[in-house]
């Protein structure tokens, strides 16, 4: 952990749907070990990874960066949903465990299309003033995330929309109310994020998620498309007529249209379409892996 300043070198752009929601007690690292599909045990003070919550079925109710502060304190940054209904649900399962699960409304969070000034992979840097920094891209495309209580980020709705595209570029899925808890791991090829482990124990959806990967039973996977025209989330990917997959999630920038969907890892080559405009097919970045 850094205590550099890590004042901007380019501008910060408000992420408004993003919240941060901290864990802070003796017994929070135990907690999050038994409710998230990451192993946070293993996480080093003042590192992040990505991670997430699921259903007893192995399906994902959330995505997320997750921060370890310190021996007693995480945070994590959730990009899509609602926190408040998140938070009420993890508590839910405090039982006698000594920890608060809060929604830290007094934080903002926001990006910046350039290099982190401090952090470094899955390292966090903290400045004298408080304010969070991650690396979240890599060099092709560099970008950070900031969290802070002053933290000054303009209104962007161009710049929102790029960060969104890079993500589903990356192979982050954003998932609308309708996608969650519909898509296990695999099918959102969150191994391609070290964003969950099959090794940690036991967990919500851990039986799944373990017997998938170690039978080999993973048959669907993400798949990024690239269309003339906006690609509607829920919509179905056809090949020669035939329903392959669903669309998970989708972004606009630029006069580009980009969508993730989850389809079979075994299919015939043929032309595919969503809503019947041809789509094509693109290679998934790297620049998110942690």
């Amino acid at each position: 952990m850094s205590d550099k300043s890590s004042t901007s070198v380019g501008p910060i752009f408000a992420l408004p749907g993003y919240a941060v929601i901290t864990f802070q007690g003796r017994d929070a690292i135990a907690f999050a070990q038994a409710q998230f599909m990451n192993d946070v045990a293993a996480l080093a003070d003042g590192c992040w990874h990505w991670s997430g919550w699921l259903t007893p079925k192995g399906r994902v109710i959330a995505l997320f960066a997750l921060m370890r502060i310190d021996a007693e304190t995480l945070s994590l940054v959730l990009p899509d949903g609602d926190p408040s209904n998140l938070v009420e649900r993890l508590r839910g399962f405090l039982f006698r465990s000594k920890l608060s699960i809060s929604m830290r409304e007094d934080l903002k969070v926001g990006a910046r299309f350039a290099a982190a000034m401090s952090a470094s992979g899955t390292g966090l840097a903290v400045s004298d003033d408080g304010r969070i920094e991650l690396d979240i891209g890599d060099a092709e495309a560099p970008r950070s995330l900031l969290i802070g209580k002053d933290l000054e980020a303009v209104a962007d709705e161009d710049a929102l929309a790029r960060w969104r595209m890079a993500d589903l570029e990356h192979g982050l899925p954003r998932l609308v109310t309708e996608q969650r808890e519909q898509w296990t791991p695999q099918q959102l090829s969150l191994e391609r994020l070290n964003a969950f482990s099959v090794k940690k124990g036991c967990y919500p959806g851990q039986e799944i998620v373990a017997r998938t990967h170690f039978l080999g039973k993973a048959k669907r996977a993400l798949v990024l498309f690239e269309s003339s025209a906006p690609i509607n989330v829920g919509s179905d990917v056809t090949g020669d007529g035939t329903s392959l997959g669903r669309i998970v999630a989708s972004a606009d920038a630029d006069q580009r249209h980009v969508a993730l969907a989850v389809l079979p890892l075994e299919r015939a080559d043929a032309a595919l379409a969503v809503n019947g405009v041809t789509v094509s097919e693109r290679s998934l970045k790297d620049g998110l892996a942690r």
